[in-house]
């Protein structure tokens, strides 16, 4: 689906807070973070969750997209900085209800986009159905899993990353 420019605008300027914390509430937000613990005990990897209801000013104006978004916020949160280069952002721009996930050198190379886009149009079918918990639960098992294949624990494995997902 492609917005024009001037219904992408209002969009974002109409989505709150408020949407952001009834599509994902503080019992989904825990349910999420214990995702992420339980996910994080297979592998050494390092998976964040980030949503973020709406851009605003300069970065909307230019139009940035999610995608564009999703990868400032990766350098931002410093993710591209695990010991194994495994970290992956699974981040999600709700004024478009899209759904971005932008992994390290070391898990993108062994992945590929195609495998990352399936997980984000799985995970955005989801949340047309409004099951925002379980999308985003269902899309960190996947992306958990595609770590321990490639990313096996070696059972030593420390959390390097905070596992509590992120409201921007």
């Amino acid at each position: 689906m492609v917005m024009s420019k001037f219904s992408r605008i209002v969009s974002h300027m109409t989505t709150t807070r408020g949407h952001v914390s009834r599509a994902f509430s503080a019992k989904s937000m825990k349910a999420i973070e214990q995702a992420i613990k339980a996910a994080e005990v297979g592998h050494a990897g390092e998976i964040r969750f980030v949503v973020e209801g709406a851009l605003d000013g300069l970065p909307l104006v230019k139009g940035q997209s999610a995608r564009e978004r999703a990868i400032e916020v990766f350098s931002l949160l410093r993710i591209w900085d695990t010991e194994h280069n495994s970290g992956v952002l699974i981040y999600l721009l709700l004024a478009d209800r899209r759904v971005e996930i932008v992994a390290d050198r070391g898990i993108h190379a062994r992945v590929g986009t195609g495998g990352w886009e399936a997980l984000c149009r799985d995970m955005e079918s989801s949340f047309r159905r409004a099951q925002y918990e379980q999308g985003a639960v269902a899309c960190i098992n996947s992306v958990a899993q595609q770590l321990a294949r490639h990313f096996p624990s070696p059972g030593h494995a420390y959390n390097e990353l905070p596992d509590a997902p992120v409201v921007l």
